[in-house]
């Protein structure tokens, strides 16, 4: 991908000056031991497991993982360098072996079909509608199949309190990329990716709005079919009911 139109890294909390303060914050506003407790354990983590932790930041959810089951696999990955300075000096101080890695969610630094398990927490509000299609066809492209994707974010209010309080959410992250998830666009967006089992399975009010917990599955075959554009050298890729085994799918996972 070419990088050169890649807008600039906006930090967690927005301001990189703030980026100290964000386990303080998160912790104390977002109900944060219940949701990451409630997706380790819809995760379902087995030993061996090879878990991609995405948008990582400070490290937190990946040093719970580790700690909780030490006989995975975990990486982690995130586009701010500072950030995961932080999570280097906490996971060492929590005596766990994670591999951190700085990339961006739609370009990773990963082979195809390298994880059993990814989780996500509070990173799809910062994207916009572009770059999180760009990540979820990206998350696609690095599970394998077979394997789930359970994310932890902002969702669907609960009721009109919650969508009040999300304001504040909205207005120090934006309120564009946070529209997609106050619409409920997360569950259609995995969807469209090519995930099957797509689910919004969890509802978690706080003092800033509805989290939702999300959970899908990379399927162990990919449905598509080719046929020759009427009048046109060129072919189209497109689903139907003919099933070719996942490894020969991959480069042709279902598009936006």
């Amino acid at each position: 991908m070419d990088n050169s139109a890649t807008p600039p890294l906006i930090p967690a909390l927005r301001f990189h000056w703030l980026t100290p303060f964000y386990d303080a914050v998160v912790c104390t506003t977002t109900r944060e031991r219940t949701f990451k407790s409630a997706l380790i354990d819809q995760a379902d983590f087995s030993d061996g497991h090879k878990i991609l932790d995405l948008g990582a930041g400070t490290g937190t959810l990946a040093i719970q993982i580790k700690e909780r089951h030490p006989n995975s696999i975990v990486h982690a990955v995130d586009g701010d360098p500072r950030v995961l300075d932080l999570a280097r000096r906490k996971a060492f101080g929590a005596g766990v072996e994670i591999d951190f890695h700085e990339g961006l969610s739609y370009s990773l630094p990963y082979e195809d079909a390298a994880f059993d398990r990814v989780v996500s927490t509070l990173f799809f509000h910062h994207l916009s509608w572009t770059d999180k299609v760009l990540t979820a066809r990206e998350l696609f492209r690095v599970m394998r199949p077979g394997s789930e994707l359970h994310v932890a974010d902002w969702g669907r209010p609960g009721n009109r309190l919650m969508r009040g309080l999300f304001v504040f959410v909205q207005l120090l992250d934006g309120f564009e990329t946070t529209a997609d998830n106050c619409a409920g666009r997360l569950v259609p967006l995995f969807q469209t990716a090519g995930f099957q089992d797509v689910e919004s399975s969890t509802r978690i009010d706080t003092i800033f709005g509805t989290l939702r917990l999300y959970c899908a599955r990379r399927p162990r075959r990919v449905r598509v079919c080719v046929t020759a554009a009427t009048g046109a050298a060129s072919l189209r890729v497109e689903r139907c009911r003919t099933t070719i085994p996942a490894a020969t799918a991959t480069a042709a996972a279902p598009a936006a």
